[in-house]
Protein backbone atom coordinates (compact mmCIF):
# COMPACT_ATOMS: atom_id res chain seq x y z
CA UNK A 1 0.00 0.00 0.00
CA UNK A 2 1.39 3.39 -1.00
CA UNK A 3 1.35 5.95 1.82
CA UNK A 4 2.65 9.49 2.04
CA UNK A 5 3.91 8.94 5.57
CA UNK A 6 4.79 12.55 6.34
CA UNK A 7 1.35 13.73 5.18
CA UNK A 8 -0.34 11.07 7.29
CA UNK A 9 1.69 11.84 10.41
CA UNK A 10 1.12 15.60 10.11
CA UNK A 11 -2.64 15.14 9.91
CA UNK A 12 -2.97 12.57 12.68
CA UNK A 13 -0.61 14.40 15.07
CA UNK A 14 -3.23 17.15 15.28
CA UNK A 15 -5.46 14.87 17.32
CA UNK A 16 -2.56 13.96 19.59
CA UNK A 17 -1.86 17.63 20.25
CA UNK A 18 -5.50 18.18 21.24
CA UNK A 19 -5.25 15.43 23.84
CA UNK A 20 -2.05 16.81 25.33
CA UNK A 21 -3.52 20.31 25.43
CA UNK A 22 -6.61 18.99 27.24
CA UNK A 23 -4.49 17.18 29.81
CA UNK A 24 -1.62 19.57 30.49
CA UNK A 25 -2.48 22.99 29.13
CA UNK A 26 0.53 23.08 26.81
CA UNK A 27 0.01 25.05 23.63
CA UNK A 28 -2.20 23.50 20.99
CA UNK A 29 -0.20 22.25 17.97
CA UNK A 30 2.64 21.58 20.41
CA UNK A 31 3.95 18.67 18.35
CA UNK A 32 4.08 20.76 15.19
CA UNK A 33 5.83 23.61 17.03
CA UNK A 34 8.50 21.20 18.24
CA UNK A 35 8.74 19.66 14.77
CA UNK A 36 9.30 23.05 13.11
CA UNK A 37 12.09 24.10 15.47
CA UNK A 38 13.65 20.64 15.27
CA UNK A 39 13.50 20.74 11.48
CA UNK A 40 15.35 24.07 11.40
CA UNK A 41 18.04 22.78 13.77
CA UNK A 42 18.29 19.47 11.94
CA UNK A 43 18.80 21.25 8.64
CA UNK A 44 21.45 23.45 10.24
CA UNK A 45 23.11 20.27 11.50
CA UNK A 46 23.34 19.05 7.90
CA UNK A 47 20.58 16.44 7.77
CA UNK A 48 19.15 16.01 4.29
CA UNK A 49 15.99 14.73 2.63
CA UNK A 50 14.68 11.48 4.12
CA UNK A 51 16.77 11.64 7.28
CA UNK A 52 15.59 15.19 7.91
CA UNK A 53 11.99 14.21 7.21
CA UNK A 54 12.10 11.18 9.52
CA UNK A 55 13.70 13.28 12.26
CA UNK A 56 11.03 15.97 11.92
CA UNK A 57 8.27 13.36 12.17
CA UNK A 58 9.85 11.91 15.33
CA UNK A 59 10.00 15.38 16.83
CA UNK A 60 6.34 15.91 16.00
CA UNK A 61 5.42 12.62 17.70
CA UNK A 62 7.77 12.97 20.68
CA UNK A 63 4.83 12.79 23.12
CA UNK A 64 3.01 9.97 21.34
CA UNK A 65 2.72 7.95 24.58
CA UNK A 66 1.40 10.81 26.69
CA UNK A 67 -2.16 9.49 26.84
CA UNK A 68 -0.92 6.06 27.86
CA UNK A 69 1.43 7.46 30.51
CA UNK A 70 -1.10 9.87 31.99
CA UNK A 71 -3.82 7.22 32.16
CA UNK A 72 -1.52 4.95 34.16
CA UNK A 73 -0.14 7.66 36.44
CA UNK A 74 -3.04 10.07 36.92
CA UNK A 75 -6.80 9.92 36.87
CA UNK A 76 -8.33 12.18 34.24
CA UNK A 77 -10.32 14.00 36.85
CA UNK A 78 -7.23 14.83 38.87
CA UNK A 79 -4.62 15.81 36.30
CA UNK A 80 -1.89 18.21 37.39
CA UNK A 81 -2.90 21.78 36.65
CA UNK A 82 0.09 23.06 34.68
CA UNK A 83 -1.22 26.61 34.59
CA UNK A 84 -1.14 26.71 38.38
CA UNK A 85 2.38 25.31 38.40
CA UNK A 86 3.44 28.11 36.07
CA UNK A 87 2.06 30.66 38.51
CA UNK A 88 3.78 29.03 41.48
CA UNK A 89 7.33 28.83 40.24
CA UNK A 90 9.73 29.18 37.36
CA UNK A 91 8.71 26.23 35.20
CA UNK A 92 12.24 25.13 34.34
CA UNK A 93 12.92 24.58 38.03
CA UNK A 94 9.55 23.22 39.04
CA UNK A 95 10.09 19.62 40.15
CA UNK A 96 6.37 18.85 40.22
CA UNK A 97 5.95 19.98 36.64
CA UNK A 98 9.06 18.25 35.36
CA UNK A 99 8.21 14.97 37.07
CA UNK A 100 4.83 15.01 35.34
CA UNK A 101 5.83 16.03 31.85
CA UNK A 102 9.35 14.55 31.58
CA UNK A 103 9.14 11.18 33.27
CA UNK A 104 11.03 8.19 31.96
CA UNK A 105 7.83 6.17 31.51
CA UNK A 106 6.28 8.17 28.69
CA UNK A 107 9.67 8.52 26.97
CA UNK A 108 10.22 4.76 27.09
CA UNK A 109 6.68 4.03 25.95
CA UNK A 110 7.03 6.60 23.17
CA UNK A 111 10.23 4.94 21.97
CA UNK A 112 8.51 1.57 21.95
CA UNK A 113 5.53 2.92 20.06
CA UNK A 114 7.54 4.81 17.45
CA UNK A 115 9.38 1.61 16.57
CA UNK A 116 6.15 0.55 14.82
CA UNK A 117 6.56 3.33 12.25
CA UNK A 118 8.66 2.05 9.31
CA UNK A 119 11.11 4.93 9.02
CA UNK A 120 13.84 4.35 6.45
CA UNK A 121 16.56 6.09 8.48
CA UNK A 122 17.81 5.55 12.03
CA UNK A 123 15.57 7.21 14.64
CA UNK A 124 16.56 5.07 17.62
CA UNK A 125 16.62 6.73 21.04
CA UNK A 126 15.53 10.16 19.77
CA UNK A 127 12.30 9.92 21.74
CA UNK A 128 13.73 7.73 24.50
CA UNK A 129 16.25 10.41 25.51
CA UNK A 130 14.33 13.57 24.65
CA UNK A 131 14.10 14.58 28.32
CA UNK A 132 17.73 13.97 29.25
CA UNK A 133 19.60 16.99 30.63
CA UNK A 134 23.17 17.88 29.72
CA UNK A 135 24.39 17.31 33.28
CA UNK A 136 22.87 13.82 33.51
CA UNK A 137 19.99 14.83 35.80
CA UNK A 138 17.26 13.59 33.44
CA UNK A 139 15.11 10.49 33.90
CA UNK A 140 17.72 8.05 32.52
CA UNK A 141 20.74 9.90 33.97
CA UNK A 142 22.38 10.31 30.57
CA UNK A 143 24.56 13.39 30.04
CA UNK A 144 25.19 15.28 26.81
CA UNK A 145 28.06 12.96 25.83
CA UNK A 146 25.79 9.93 26.18
CA UNK A 147 22.84 11.13 24.11
CA UNK A 148 22.28 11.70 20.39
CA UNK A 149 22.33 15.30 19.19
CA UNK A 150 18.90 14.67 17.64
CA UNK A 151 17.37 13.87 21.04
CA UNK A 152 19.10 16.97 22.46
CA UNK A 153 17.49 19.08 19.75
CA UNK A 154 14.01 17.71 20.50
CA UNK A 155 14.61 18.28 24.24
CA UNK A 156 15.48 21.92 23.61
CA UNK A 157 12.60 22.55 21.19
CA UNK A 158 10.14 20.83 23.54
CA UNK A 159 11.28 22.90 26.52
CA UNK A 160 11.09 26.13 24.55
CA UNK A 161 7.53 25.46 23.45
CA UNK A 162 6.19 24.61 26.91
CA UNK A 163 8.00 27.57 28.48
CA UNK A 164 7.51 30.38 25.97
CA UNK A 165 4.78 31.15 23.46
CA UNK A 166 6.69 31.20 20.19
CA UNK A 167 3.62 32.59 18.40
CA UNK A 168 3.54 35.82 20.41
CA UNK A 169 7.17 36.48 21.40
CA UNK A 170 8.35 40.04 20.76
CA UNK A 171 11.90 40.51 19.52
CA UNK A 172 13.02 41.65 22.98
CA UNK A 173 11.38 38.60 24.55
CA UNK A 174 13.11 36.40 21.98
CA UNK A 175 16.51 37.87 22.94
CA UNK A 176 15.73 37.28 26.62
CA UNK A 177 14.81 33.68 25.80
CA UNK A 178 18.13 33.16 24.03
CA UNK A 179 19.97 34.56 27.07
CA UNK A 180 18.04 32.17 29.28
CA UNK A 181 18.90 29.18 27.11
CA UNK A 182 22.57 30.14 27.12
CA UNK A 183 22.46 30.29 30.92
CA UNK A 184 21.21 26.68 30.94
CA UNK A 185 24.20 25.33 28.94
CA UNK A 186 25.88 22.54 30.84
CA UNK A 187 22.88 21.97 33.09
CA UNK A 188 19.86 21.35 30.86
CA UNK A 189 21.24 21.79 27.36
CA UNK A 190 24.47 21.07 25.51
CA UNK A 191 26.42 23.94 24.00
CA UNK A 192 25.96 22.34 20.55
CA UNK A 193 22.15 22.28 20.76
CA UNK A 194 21.91 25.89 21.98
CA UNK A 195 24.27 27.09 19.24
CA UNK A 196 22.16 25.23 16.67
CA UNK A 197 19.06 26.92 18.04
CA UNK A 198 20.64 30.38 17.88
CA UNK A 199 21.75 29.87 14.27
CA UNK A 200 18.64 28.11 12.97
CA UNK A 201 15.64 29.32 14.98
CA UNK A 202 16.02 33.04 14.40
CA UNK A 203 13.32 35.54 15.23
CA UNK A 204 12.58 35.92 11.51
CA UNK A 205 12.01 32.15 11.29
CA UNK A 206 9.49 32.36 14.14
CA UNK A 207 7.71 35.22 12.39
CA UNK A 208 7.50 33.07 9.24
CA UNK A 209 6.00 30.23 11.30
CA UNK A 210 3.21 32.56 12.39
CA UNK A 211 2.30 33.41 8.81
CA UNK A 212 0.39 30.19 8.07
CA UNK A 213 -1.06 27.15 9.78
CA UNK A 214 1.68 24.96 11.34
CA UNK A 215 0.64 21.97 9.22
CA UNK A 216 0.86 24.03 6.01
CA UNK A 217 4.31 25.33 6.94
CA UNK A 218 5.62 21.83 7.58
CA UNK A 219 4.18 20.47 4.34
CA UNK A 220 5.83 23.34 2.51
CA UNK A 221 9.34 22.94 3.91
CA UNK A 222 9.80 19.28 4.92
CA UNK A 223 10.67 16.80 2.15
CA UNK A 224 7.71 14.41 1.70
CA UNK A 225 8.27 10.69 2.21
CA UNK A 226 6.13 8.30 0.17
CA UNK A 227 6.72 4.57 -0.16
CA UNK A 228 4.96 1.34 -0.97
CA UNK A 229 4.71 -0.31 2.44
CA UNK A 230 4.39 -4.03 3.09
CA UNK A 231 1.30 -5.49 4.75
CA UNK A 232 3.20 -5.81 8.03
CA UNK A 233 4.35 -2.20 7.84
CA UNK A 234 0.82 -0.97 7.09
CA UNK A 235 -0.52 -2.92 10.06
CA UNK A 236 2.21 -1.47 12.28
CA UNK A 237 1.39 2.10 11.25
CA UNK A 238 -2.31 1.44 11.88
CA UNK A 239 -1.55 -0.15 15.25
CA UNK A 240 0.54 2.86 16.29
CA UNK A 241 -2.42 5.22 15.92
CA UNK A 242 -5.06 2.75 17.09
CA UNK A 243 -3.15 2.36 20.35
CA UNK A 244 -3.18 6.12 20.88
CA UNK A 245 -6.96 6.24 20.35
CA UNK A 246 -7.59 3.24 22.57
CA UNK A 247 -5.48 4.70 25.40
CA UNK A 248 -7.61 7.85 25.45
CA UNK A 249 -10.36 6.09 27.39
CA UNK A 250 -10.39 3.07 29.64
CA UNK A 251 -13.85 2.36 28.22
CA UNK A 252 -12.42 1.49 24.81
CA UNK A 253 -8.99 0.12 25.67
CA UNK A 254 -8.77 -2.38 22.79
CA UNK A 255 -11.62 -1.25 20.57
CA UNK A 256 -9.79 0.02 17.48
CA UNK A 257 -7.23 -2.78 17.40
CA UNK A 258 -9.98 -5.37 17.87
CA UNK A 259 -12.04 -3.86 15.05
CA UNK A 260 -8.99 -3.79 12.76
CA UNK A 261 -8.17 -7.44 13.42
CA UNK A 262 -11.73 -8.43 12.60
CA UNK A 263 -11.70 -6.21 9.51
CA UNK A 264 -8.78 -8.29 8.26
CA UNK A 265 -10.81 -11.48 8.70
CA UNK A 266 -13.79 -10.01 6.86
CA UNK A 267 -11.53 -8.75 4.04
CA UNK A 268 -10.32 -12.30 3.50
CA UNK A 269 -13.87 -13.66 3.64
CA UNK A 270 -15.09 -11.22 0.98
CA UNK A 271 -12.04 -11.73 -1.23
CA UNK A 272 -10.62 -8.20 -1.08
CA UNK A 273 -7.26 -7.94 -2.84
CA UNK A 274 -4.21 -7.18 -0.70
CA UNK A 275 -4.24 -3.42 -1.27
CA UNK A 276 -7.95 -3.09 -0.46
CA UNK A 277 -7.56 -5.34 2.58
CA UNK A 278 -4.74 -3.14 3.88
CA UNK A 279 -6.81 -0.01 3.33
CA UNK A 280 -9.81 -1.56 5.07
CA UNK A 281 -7.61 -2.58 8.02
CA UNK A 282 -6.27 0.99 8.23
CA UNK A 283 -9.79 2.41 8.16
CA UNK A 284 -10.96 0.15 10.98
CA UNK A 285 -7.91 1.02 13.08
CA UNK A 286 -8.58 4.75 12.61
CA UNK A 287 -12.39 4.78 12.64
CA UNK A 288 -12.53 6.36 16.10
CA UNK A 289 -9.58 8.75 15.71
CA UNK A 290 -12.11 11.57 16.17
CA UNK A 291 -12.69 10.49 19.79
CA UNK A 292 -9.34 12.01 20.66
CA UNK A 293 -11.00 15.42 20.49
CA UNK A 294 -13.86 14.44 22.83
CA UNK A 295 -13.38 15.30 26.51
CA UNK A 296 -12.93 12.27 28.72
CA UNK A 297 -15.49 13.35 31.30
CA UNK A 298 -18.06 12.73 28.54
CA UNK A 299 -16.40 9.63 27.05
CA UNK A 300 -16.24 7.98 30.46
CA UNK A 301 -19.52 9.11 31.96
CA UNK A 302 -21.09 6.05 33.59
CA UNK A 303 -24.63 7.36 33.69
CA UNK A 304 -26.94 8.18 30.79
CA UNK A 305 -25.75 10.99 28.55
CA UNK A 306 -28.00 14.01 28.21
CA UNK A 307 -28.86 15.31 24.73
CA UNK A 308 -26.02 17.82 24.63
CA UNK A 309 -23.47 15.22 25.75
CA UNK A 310 -24.73 12.70 23.21
CA UNK A 311 -24.43 15.29 20.44
CA UNK A 312 -20.86 15.88 21.62
CA UNK A 313 -20.11 12.15 21.41
CA UNK A 314 -21.64 11.95 17.94
CA UNK A 315 -19.32 14.72 16.75
CA UNK A 316 -16.42 12.26 16.83
CA UNK A 317 -17.52 10.92 13.44
CA UNK A 318 -17.19 14.39 11.91
CA UNK A 319 -13.85 14.84 13.66
CA UNK A 320 -12.69 11.54 12.16
CA UNK A 321 -13.59 12.87 8.73
CA UNK A 322 -11.83 16.18 9.32
CA UNK A 323 -8.62 14.44 10.40
CA UNK A 324 -8.46 11.71 7.77
CA UNK A 325 -9.68 13.77 4.83
CA UNK A 326 -6.49 15.82 4.96
CA UNK A 327 -4.39 12.79 4.04
CA UNK A 328 -3.69 12.48 0.33
CA UNK A 329 -4.88 9.16 -1.08
CA UNK A 330 -7.07 8.29 1.93
CA UNK A 331 -10.41 9.03 0.29
CA UNK A 332 -11.89 5.53 0.63
CA UNK A 333 -10.32 5.00 4.06
CA UNK A 334 -11.88 8.26 5.22
CA UNK A 335 -15.34 7.31 3.89
CA UNK A 336 -15.41 3.88 5.52
CA UNK A 337 -14.19 5.25 8.86
CA UNK A 338 -16.55 8.24 8.88
CA UNK A 339 -19.65 6.16 8.06
CA UNK A 340 -19.31 3.57 10.81
CA UNK A 341 -22.34 4.98 12.67
CA UNK A 342 -24.64 5.30 9.66
CA UNK A 343 -27.78 3.10 9.53
CA UNK A 344 -29.61 1.61 6.55
CA UNK A 345 -32.87 3.32 7.59
CA UNK A 346 -31.27 6.78 7.73
CA UNK A 347 -31.29 7.13 11.54
CA UNK A 348 -27.50 7.05 11.89
CA UNK A 349 -24.94 9.85 11.95
CA UNK A 350 -23.21 12.09 10.99
CA UNK A 351 -25.02 12.42 7.63
CA UNK A 352 -28.12 10.28 8.08
CA UNK A 353 -27.29 8.25 5.00
CA UNK A 354 -29.69 5.53 3.81
CA UNK A 355 -29.20 2.04 2.38
CA UNK A 356 -28.79 3.24 -1.19
CA UNK A 357 -25.97 5.56 -0.07
CA UNK A 358 -23.99 2.94 1.87
CA UNK A 359 -21.47 0.66 0.19
CA UNK A 360 -20.67 -2.90 1.24
CA UNK A 361 -17.56 -1.60 3.01
CA UNK A 362 -19.57 1.06 4.88
CA UNK A 363 -21.99 -1.62 6.05
CA UNK A 364 -19.24 -4.02 7.14
CA UNK A 365 -17.51 -1.26 9.12
CA UNK A 366 -20.75 -0.39 10.94
CA UNK A 367 -21.27 -4.03 11.88
CA UNK A 368 -17.66 -4.46 12.98
CA UNK A 369 -17.93 -1.44 15.30
CA UNK A 370 -21.09 -2.81 16.92
CA UNK A 371 -19.80 -6.38 17.25
CA UNK A 372 -16.48 -5.23 18.74
CA UNK A 373 -18.22 -2.94 21.25
CA UNK A 374 -20.58 -5.72 22.35
CA UNK A 375 -17.93 -8.42 22.76
CA UNK A 376 -15.14 -6.42 24.39
CA UNK A 377 -14.87 -5.76 28.14
CA UNK A 378 -15.65 -2.29 29.44
CA UNK A 379 -15.22 -0.97 33.00
CA UNK A 380 -19.00 -0.95 33.41
CA UNK A 381 -19.78 -4.32 31.76
CA UNK A 382 -18.38 -7.74 31.04
CA UNK A 383 -18.00 -8.83 27.42
CA UNK A 384 -20.99 -10.68 26.03
CA UNK A 385 -20.78 -13.93 24.10
CA UNK A 386 -20.54 -14.16 20.33
CA UNK A 387 -24.01 -15.74 20.15
CA UNK A 388 -25.65 -13.00 22.20
CA UNK A 389 -23.92 -10.30 20.15
CA UNK A 390 -25.20 -11.87 16.93
CA UNK A 391 -28.70 -12.10 18.40
CA UNK A 392 -28.64 -8.40 19.29
CA UNK A 393 -27.37 -7.48 15.84
CA UNK A 394 -30.07 -9.57 14.17
CA UNK A 395 -32.67 -7.58 16.10
CA UNK A 396 -31.02 -4.40 14.81
CA UNK A 397 -31.19 -5.82 11.28
CA UNK A 398 -34.93 -6.41 11.68
CA UNK A 399 -35.26 -2.66 12.29
CA UNK A 400 -33.34 -2.06 9.05
CA UNK A 401 -30.43 -0.51 10.93
CA UNK A 402 -27.69 -2.88 9.74
CA UNK A 403 -27.27 -5.46 6.97
CA UNK A 404 -28.56 -8.94 7.93
CA UNK A 405 -26.36 -10.61 5.30
CA UNK A 406 -23.24 -9.15 6.88
CA UNK A 407 -24.43 -10.15 10.35
CA UNK A 408 -24.81 -13.73 9.13
CA UNK A 409 -21.39 -13.61 7.46
CA UNK A 410 -19.83 -12.34 10.71
CA UNK A 411 -21.49 -15.20 12.52
CA UNK A 412 -19.70 -17.62 10.20
CA UNK A 413 -16.37 -15.80 10.50
CA UNK A 414 -16.25 -15.14 14.25
CA UNK A 415 -18.34 -17.87 15.85
CA UNK A 416 -17.02 -21.19 17.11
CA UNK A 417 -18.61 -24.31 15.64
CA UNK A 418 -20.85 -24.69 18.67
CA UNK A 419 -22.08 -21.11 18.47
CA UNK A 420 -22.77 -20.72 14.78
CA UNK A 421 -26.48 -20.25 14.24
CA UNK A 422 -27.24 -19.30 10.66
Amino acid sequence: MKINLTDMLYSLSEALDIVEHEMTGVQSAHGKHVAYMSFLMGRELGLENEELSDFTCCAMLHDNAFTEYAREEYSWGNVVDVKELKKRADMLNDEDYMSFISGSKHSAAGERNISLIPFRTDVKKIILHHHENADGSGPFKKNALQTNIKSQIVHLADTVDVTWNILTLTEDEYKAMIDRLVSMIGRMFSNTSVELFKEAVTYDKLLFFRSKKPEDILKEIVPPVEHDYTREEVHNIAEFFADIVDCKSSFTRCHCIGAAEKADIMSSYYGFDDDKADRFYMSAALHDIGKLVIQNDILEKRGKLDEKEFDNIKSHAVATYEILSKIDGFEDITRWATNHHEKLNGTGYPLGLKAEDLTLEDRIMACLDIYQALTEPRPYKAPISHKKAIDIMREMAKKNEIDINIVNDMNKCFGTLGEVNV
